[in-house]
């Protein structure tokens, strides 16, 4: 580790810390359906949407017609998409004439960019035209990111209203979110990335020249618009097969760290948001504070495992950090922290490869996924999956007390646990379900292309992505495959609909409820006891629950790899 790397680490967290106030308060503009000085342009557009869909949004909905509303504007979108990638081969904008997707293979796209998991089983620039690259899979970053930022504020609405029905209007929303934050930053971050160097034209292919006198094809095409909503909307699906490491799509250090920032900038803002919308924002910088605790720790374990490098090549006297997979021009800091960064996140942008990471520098990316993705997390479920945890440790304070447990204002009873415990329960059960399957039966084992433990780590690895709404690879699995691509596109729909349902249902009944004042039997849940509760909640079901599997897979790869034996 050097002085330079935990510069930029801590530099990154910093920064963000400032933003996190200035974003959250414009996001709480538009929780509360307020005017933002971008509406005198957008407004109209805003209002031409409802009148042409007959959308009131000033009509509340309860949490069972918000859900249904979602549910189907999801439906409906994964449909257009799978007939786009399926016709693709006859529609225009395809400038290198490719062919329709597979059945299995557009099911599992479709699928994917929906849930805002963009887990990608082909090379983009060999597979995807321009016209399915902007209207099949960049519409989805905007939605699927919209979505569960308007989910986040159903949630928020739910512990700040008092014996209501009501938890928002979808529409609006999503609406809201979609115009005033994701696509004036979008446009304003792809021109920036034009600036640096990210193509953004509607050719296919560029031959030029090369100082040798050979000939070479460059892939080109829409490639900063779709950058920048990929990494705002924690998206990460990459226009070309290696994503973030692409010089077309990370072209310099100072856009990977632009990428970073955005990737974490409105989850950060969003905690913000939350405690003002309860009337406390140390409410919002409490749950911050434990986000980012056990974010600098898996940066920290990343950083040093990577910087250590792999002690068998020491052993041959071939010293140094790991720079397998890895780029030059970020090196291992930068990617250490990229790979942390977009796994707490669900983002799933890569600017190197996990497979190559050391055993246990690569365990950290996967837990964090197994964590619920919830360690800042993604646009809107971060936030509303952290919640969840929280009401858990209530419970658990509660029963510390003797106390009828209550959080900001509403007393968690039965109903919340219960469908909080079944929203938490969908990612070890479909990811260790699916994992077991798939180690056993041949379709399964056909996949990873390392034997024994790092390649079992290589199968929890995908299905923990995938259920996790995360994307992100090992990169040594080979998935695009009818079994991997059919089982991965049910492990994404389950991650992503499984736990926003009961998360409605449990914003529902909290704003049915009335406000009860604290008194001095309530926990307190501002504090470092908070905080250290939080983080021990998270980590005793996301990481105990997980551990066997991770003994399995890297632990089991690192005790092979420093003595040289096969577990």
């Amino acid at each position: 580790m050097t002085f330079q790397g935990w510069i930029l680490i801590l530099g990154f967290v910093g920064i963000l810390l400032a933003l996190t106030k200035p974003v959250g308060l414009w996001l709480f503009a538009l929780y509360e359906g307020r005017r933002t000085p971008i509406h005198v342009v957008l407004g109209p557009v805003e209002t031409g949407f409802y009148k042409l869909a007959g959308i009131d949004p000033k009509a509340e909905q309860g949490w069972r017609r918000y859900a249904l509303h979602m549910l189907l504007f999801n439906a409906t979108l994964m449909a257009l998409t799978y007939a786009v990638l399926r016709l693709q081969g006859v529609l225009p904008g395809n400038p290198q004439g490719l062919a329709g997707l597979a059945p299995h293979l557009a099911f599992n796209t479709a699928v994917s960019f929906t849930t805002n998991t963009n887990w990608q089983s082909y090379g983009g620039e060999s597979t995807m035209s321009n016209f399915s690259q902007m209207f099949g899979l960049t519409i989805h970053n905007f939605l699927s990111a919209a979505t569960g930022i308007a989910l986040a504020f159903a949630l928020f609405r739910g512990f700040a209203r008092r014996s209501a029905t009501t938890i928002g209007n979808f529409w609006a929303d999503a609406t809201r979110v979609t115009l005033y934050l994701l696509l004036p930053i979008s446009i304003v971050y792809a021109l920036f990335l034009i600036a640096s160097g990210v193509p953004q034209t509607l050719a296919g292919v560029v031959d030029i020249q090369t100082l040798e006198g050979a000939k070479q094809s460059l892939l080109l095409g829409p490639v900063a618009s779709q950058e920048a909503i990929k990494m705002l909307g924690t998206n990460g699906g990459g226009f070309f097969n290696a994503n973030s490491a692409h010089p077309f799509e990370n072209p310099t250090a100072l856009t990977n760290l632009i990428q970073m920032l955005s990737i974490f900038v409105i989850g950060f803002g969003l905690t913000w948001t939350f405690g003002k919308a309860v009337g406390n924002t140390r409410q919002g910088w409490a749950i911050l504070s434990a986000m980012v605790l056990l974010f600098i720790a898996g940066v920290t374990v990343t950083y040093a495992q990577e910087a250590a490098g792999n002690p068998i090549l020491h052993q041959i006297g071939v010293a140094g950090g790991n720079m397998e997979g890895k780029e030059v021009r970020f090196g291992i800091a930068a990617s250490a922290l990229f790979s942390v960064v977009t796994t707490a996140a669900s983002c799933g942008a890569v600017n190197a490869m996990h497979d190559s990471f050391t055993a246990l520098g690569g365990m950290i990316p996967l837990l964090n996924m197994q964590l619920g993705e919830v360690v800042i997390g993604g646009v809107g479920a971060g936030i509303y999956g952290f919640l969840l945890f929280a009401i858990l440790a209530v419970f658990v304070a509660g029963l510390m007390v003797g106390r009828t447990p209550e959080y900001v204002g509403k007393k968690i009873e039965s109903r919340e646990v219960k469908l909080a415990v079944l929203a938490i329960a969908i990612l070890p059960l479909v990811i260790l379900g699916f994992t077991a399957l798939s180690a056993v039966l041949p379709a399964g084992l056909a996949g990873p292309l390392n034997k024994g433990p790092h390649g079992f780590s290589e199968i929890l690895y995908v299905f923990t992505s995938a259920v996790g709404n995360n994307g992100s690879a090992f990169a040594g699995l080979t998935a695009n495959t009818p079994y991997y691509n059919g089982l991965l596109g049910v492990a994404m729909w389950l991650g992503r609909f499984f736990i926003i349902v009961p998360m409605l249902a449990i914003a529902g009944g909290l704003a049915a409820k009335k406000y009860t004042p604290e008194s001095s039997g309530s926990f307190p849940t501002t504090g470092a006891l908070w905080v250290g509760l939080l983080v021990g909640i998270i980590l005793i079901v996301g990481g105990l629950t997980f551990l066997p599997s991770l003994a399995l897979g890297p632990i089991a790869d690192h005790l092979a790899m420093i003595s040289g034996k096969t577990f």
